[in-house]
């Protein structure tokens, strides 16, 4: 067995319902192709959530016959592990997938927020893709300023969030909350795919921003270590 480029911590939501009680959880393509663009890469990949154990899928994100890639990651997604368990290793990378349900828990979770908050301290490359800014609310930097004040981020817009009739569903707005916290957000024609780079920072807009992201961060990666 090959030894492997390097260890990548993808963290992915724990909670599974909205407050109207539709059910929730990650959006699929935006973990199973960051996912097979690490190990493609060569890299181990730790997939991680704030609780643990079986991951919620939304189910508006599944395919009607997932793919071989699709089923990969949707057994990976049956038992994350707890990021308790795994934040404090040495990671080379930290990817954050996205889904609506990592709106209530990403932000608030002191485990993620404590990831984010290191890793921007650090200079540590950092993605997060879609709704997974959310985990970038809260987090601050190493003079306790928000992670995002001043920097470059982008997001699940506004206007996306109507189009997809969940505004009224969600805890907040992320495009409003990111700027509120000082952030300069930038975004294209809503559904269109959009990656953002500051820095070690980078984020995309959107499910079709996943591959562009998680190659953003490869990137990254390869150039701190020249």
């Amino acid at each position: 067995m090959e030894a492997s480029l390097g260890l990548m911590l993808l963290v992915v939501t724990s909670h599974a319902q909205l407050d109207t009680g539709h059910p929730t959880g990650l959006w699929l393509e935006e973990f199973s192709v960051p996912y097979h663009t690490f190990t493609e890469a060569g890299y181990e990949v730790v997939v991680a959530s704030p609780q643990g154990g079986e991951a919620p899928v939304d189910p508006r994100s599944m395919p009607e016959n997932p793919d071989a890639e699709e089923q990969e990651a949707l057994e990976k997604l049956k038992s994350t592990l707890p990021l308790s368990e795994v934040m404090h290793r040495s990671y080379d990378g930290v990817f954050f997938a996205g889904g609506h349900g990592t709106m209530f828990d990403f932000p608030t979770d002191p485990n993620v927020q404590t990831v984010v908050s290191n890793a921007v301290r650090t200079h540590q490359p950092l993605a997060l893709v879609c709704h997974g800014p959310a985990a970038l609310v809260g987090a601050t930097d190493a003079d306790g300023r928000p992670a995002v004040q001043g920097r470059q981020v982008t997001g699940f817009t506004n206007e996306e969030e109507v189009a997809v009739e969940l505004a009224d569903d969600m805890p907040f707005l992320l495009e409003t909350r990111l700027q509120d916290q000082g952030a300069q957000f930038v975004s294209v024609k809503k559904f269109q795919p959009n990656v953002v780079v500051d820095g070690n920072l980078i984020t995309g807009q959107n499910p079709p921003s996943s591959k562009g992201t998680a190659e953003a961060l490869l990137e990254r990666i390869k150039n701190k270590r020249q």
